[in-house]
């Protein structure tokens, strides 16, 4: 559950966040007369998003086991590298977001209705079927229950109450400081996403291995323990997982980690008064080696 309800939050708050930028400008602005157009433009791309996990399911619902196998390691795969460039964009945009949004928005304003409409609709489609396919290929082997469809819709629900605040200017919270750490988690829900992929892989015979064990912890970890099962929807870490679900997990997640650690290199802005080209940098002032007495 926690894992669905942490992609829900993390994409679902991307999306409000976006939406509630848009609201704001317009109202600001004095334009509430396109405020119909942005909600038009949002619940067109949630109505895709829906079809597209359905069309998901009913798929891999039709297709036979080999085939079923190898549809589920293709959507993990993808679902992986969407969520690996979501968190690095957000890392870097979350920023500049707002003056973004403001720009495309008055952009949209001078095109016309329609273009609201498509702008407010790509803003929240991306969202909507990333959230899609990162939620179809995070609970793979766990359909039978209603649990990760409960974790998404409160993460969901979640982002949206959020949103709602910050709007309202009832809530503040650090944006950067919050990307941050779902990012650090939703990388680890990455790995795990991308070694089911891998295990899928291996069930459909294209990978060998399925029976090499890595190790075994069962008898420390036991599949049907509370903390087994916290371990294995959040994070896909299992009691026997084979030597090639292994070698992804780390190969995905260490370096992914060390990337999205790394301070940011913040480039220096020269000075008008530095450079070679200024008048003042080529003939200083006077007073600058004998500066006159205060008062």
């Amino acid at each position: 559950m926690f894992a669905s309800y942490l992609i829900g939050l993390r994409e679902g708050l991307e999306a409000t966040l976006v939406v509630s930028v848009l609201v704001a400008l317009l109202v600001k602005s004095d334009r509430r007369d396109r405020l119909p157009l942005v909600w038009a433009g949002v619940g067109a791309a949630l109505v895709l998003s829906v079809a597209f996990g359905a069309l998901l399911t009913f798929t891999v619902a039709r297709l036979e086991y080999r085939q079923q196998e190898l549809f589920e390691a293709v959507t993990s795969l993808l679902a992986t590298a969407f969520v690996t460039w979501m968190i690095f964009w957000m890392r870097r945009a979350s920023r500049t977001l707002s003056g973004e949004l403001r720009a495309r928005l008055s952009q949209a304003l001078e095109v016309g209705a329609t273009a609201v409409v498509v702008m407010a609709f790509l803003a929240v489609a991306r969202e909507g079927l990333e959230t899609a396919l990162l939620f179809f290929a995070s609970v793979q082997g766990a359909t039978t229950t209603a649990v990760p469809l409960v974790g998404i819709t409160l993460g969901l629900l979640t982002a949206v109450a959020l949103g709602w605040a910050i709007y309202r200017s009832a809530m503040r919270i650090n944006l950067t400081r919050f990307f941050t750490w779902t990012g650090l988690l939703l990388i680890l829900v990455a790995a795990g996403i991308f070694k089911y992929g891998v295990h899928d892989l291996q069930e459909a015979g294209v990978l060998p291995g399925l029976s090499t064990h890595a190790f075994d912890i069962s008898g420390v970890m036991p599949a049907d323990s509370w903390y087994g099962a916290l371990l294995a929807g959040l994070f896909n870490i299992t009691p026997q997982p084979s030597v090639l679900e292994t070698v992804a997990w780390v190969a995905y997640a260490v370096p992914t980690l060390a990337l999205f650690l790394r301070p940011r290199r913040s480039r220096p802005t020269a000075s008008p008064t530095d450079s070679p080209a200024s008048p003042a940098a080529q003939n200083p002032p006077a007073s600058s080696t004998n500066p006159q007495p205060a008062g």
